[in-house]
């Protein structure tokens, strides 16, 4: 793309531009390379306009601002625009050749829910047939079904970034996509240029305030998604749903509470072998079985039930979808067992109230004993929550192990340490401590006996381990198969 096709896309007056091709967009100095527009942001502790010179060294052809600091001139074309963050998504959609607009997309927000909603919406629509790509917090994927991350640098996609995946997804084929929209992507325009054909809203409650500073405000950035798409999918148990009707131009609704809904579930069953439940919907009623647990991930079923319904899924495909769905990687991933009648579940949590709430789910569907593997992150990483974890693991498992997480640079006896004594203060002494992961994992697997469940809880998705000054490959899920295999 021209400099002067660019400018264009942003309303911009192309006058005494250069014919300069662009090559991409980025508001971070650092990522420049030789063809860039660099998009000059001023944010709570930088301008970028104090990068100038530093990209035009880089090669930057362009900067895009709301205006450079008076008496100053720009070393590079200037593309004055009324808002920097929404030009950077702008323009990065341009670049990408608009790949939103070649596919179905449903966006899916709320504080909880969303990760596994957007799973599940991706699996459902191509069990539907329709090649279908993902990005959510856990990573994106192709049409090909393979789990990518993004470089380590890309802590959290920009826009350019999910401009970038879109056309990738659109380039091999996808038909649809499932993106997973967070407060923050909402409110820094980071999926401002999508084009969204489902918004789904799973739940409202008090989160990220340090950023959106009231309640109010975190609910207002979070409405965006629905505001900006034709179909909304609501649920009708959330008190904030009231404020959602008849935003979008059209809407269904869902339910496990029994509110007036057209998505309901009854009769629901958690069971050793996932959940049981009927759904009353527009399709008709039927029954389904979902591999997974935690009652509330049947309203995460519904949400993705309707959104995938409303591009063309038919009752069978859901009911099938769901029988087979695997869960997402590391959140309440429930495992094969081996034959070995233990039940095995791989889960993110690593806080205290993630933890708790981990167990607490997992006590009311466990007919023999609970066990729970724990560690905690070394470093500056809330060393705080260390005794509370301990204290927790062993009010609510009957066996705890702690174990290493990801101690970095802070000795582990120091982490198990406080661990332990979290525990002991509580007046707990179900709990041993074994300093390397597998080991741990092996052993909490082999001394678990048929109809126990074990919770390997903190590390999740996580690919790596940091142990000291190295960083080992790691996978979670195939430690603990292996572990389930050696035991049988």
């Amino acid at each position: 793309m021209r400099l002067h096709d660019l400018a264009a896309a942003l309303h911009v007056s192309a006058a005494f531009l250069p014919e300069t091709k662009v090559r991409g967009v980025t508001h971070n100095a650092a990522w420049v390379e030789p063809g860039f527009v660099f998009v000059a942001i001023r944010g709570a502790r930088f301008d970028g306009h104090s990068f100038l010179a530093d990209v035009q060294e880089a090669g930057a052809v362009a900067v895009i601002g709301e205006g450079m600091p008076e008496g100053v001139p720009s070393p590079l074309p200037y593309l004055q625009v009324p808002g920097a963050r929404a030009a950077l998504a702008d323009a990065a959609a341009a670049l990408a050749g608009h790949p939103s607009r070649a596919l179905k997309v449903v966006g899916v927000t709320g504080t909880d829910g969303k990760t596994t909603t957007s799973w599940l919406a991706r699996h459902l629509l191509r069990e539907a047939g329709l090649s279908t790509g993902l990005l959510s917090t856990v990573g994106y994927e192709l049409p090909d079904g393979a789990l990518r991350h993004f470089p380590a640098h890309f802590t959290t996609p920009e826009a350019p970034q999910v401009q970038q995946t879109l056309r990738e997804m659109v380039d091999a084929g996808a038909q649809a996509a499932v993106l997973e929209a967070s407060s923050h992507a909402l409110a820094l325009d980071r999926v401002r240029a999508v084009d969204w054909d489902v918004a789904v809203w799973t739940h409202l409650s008090r989160e990220h305030l340090d950023f959106h500073g009231t309640l109010e405000n975190y609910f207002a950035d979070k409405r965006r998604l629905v505001e900006r798409a034709p179909f909304a999918v609501l649920n009708a148990d959330d008190p904030w749903t009231a404020q959602l009707t008849g935003v979008a131009p059209a809407e269904t609704t869902y339910s496990i509470e029994g509110q007036a809904a057209d998505w309901q579930a009854s009769n629901i069953e958690e069971r050793l072998t996932g959940l049981h439940f009927r759904v009353a919907s527009p399709l008709g009623t039927f029954d389904a079985t979902l591999p997974m647990v935690g009652r509330f991930n049947v309203a995460n079923a519904l949400a993705a039930m309707a959104a995938a319904a409303r591009l063309g899924a038919r009752a069978e495909q859901l009911t099938g979808g769901l029988a087979t769905f695997r869960g997402v990687p590391g959140r309440m991933e429930l495992l094969p067992d081996a034959g070995s009648g233990v039940r095995v579940i791989v889960d993110f949590a690593h806080t205290p109230p993630s933890l708790e709430k981990a167990l607490s789910t997992l006590r009311t569907t466990t007919q023999g004993e609970l066990w729970v593997l724990i560690g905690s992150a070394g470093g500056l990483r809330d060393p705080g929550k260390r005794a509370p974890l301990g204290e927790v693991a062993t009010r609510l498992a009957d066996h705890a192990v702690f174990t290493e997480e990801d101690c970095r640079d802070t000795p582990l006896d120091d982490i198990l340490h406080e661990m332990e004594r979290g525990a002991r203060e509580a007046g707990r002494t179900n709990f041993v401590s074994i300093g390397d992961r597998r080991e741990a994992i092996r052993h909490v697997i082999g001394r678990a006996r048929p109809g126990d469940t074990v919770l390997l809880a903190g590390k999740g998705p996580e690919d790596t381990l940091e142990r000291a000054t190295e960083t080992l490959p790691w996978n979670e899920v195939q430690e603990a198969s292996e572990a389930l295999l050696a035991r049988a």
